[in-house]
């Protein structure tokens, strides 16, 4: 009997072992996964973080693409008596594609509206971060329809971060 508990246990602890092993391989794959949903750029030198902002602001409007959110994060912190780099949100939409994509499939609704920030790192350096837009395009199927409108969406956030990273007005 005292052969058999002891087996179970030590077979109860390798599965532990083996159930501990694949969860850490579940979180450093998760942790890859975010990793690739975000891509970021440096904004380039003499460009401000100021000047990326009007730049994609001004590109967006140039493109009929909607800011629909500004969030001033940093100057929020600050208000509370801390201190803060640079860090604020703009959202971009265009209300009509994105209804077609959620009448498609409700999960692109967590995708919207489309985000951008505009942070500084600890070393004063700007930069710009964004979803991974070909991540969302090909995570669902879509007709050939709604592939050319979110291939729209794509090329338009990107074109509005390029303005932002180069200082384009």
């Amino acid at each position: 009997m005292k052969k058999i508990l002891l087996s179970l246990m030590l077979s109860l602890g390798l599965m532990a072992t083996a159930q501990a092993s694949e969860i850490e391989m579940d979180r450093a794959m998760m942790q890859q996964m975010v990793q690739q949903s975000i891509q970021k750029w440096q904004i380039e030198d003499g460009v401000s973080v100021q000047d990326a902002v009007d730049s994609m602001q001004l590109r967006a409007n140039l493109l009929n693409f909607m800011m629909v959110s500004d969030l001033p994060l940093s100057e929020q912190v600050q208000a509370m008596g801390h201190e803060a780099n640079y860090m604020r949100i703009l959202a971009f939409c265009d209300a009509l594609i994105a209804n077609e994509m959620v009448q498609y499939d409700i999960i692109f609704s967590g995708f919207l509206p489309c985000r951008i920030a505009v942070v500084e790192d600890e070393h004063g350096q700007g930069w710009i971060t964004t979803m991974n837009m070909d991540m969302m395009l090909y995570a669902v199927d879509l007709t050939p329809e709604l592939e050319v409108l979110a291939t729209r969406v794509r090329d338009i956030i990107y074109e509005i971060v390029d303005a932002g990273v180069t200082g384009d007005f």
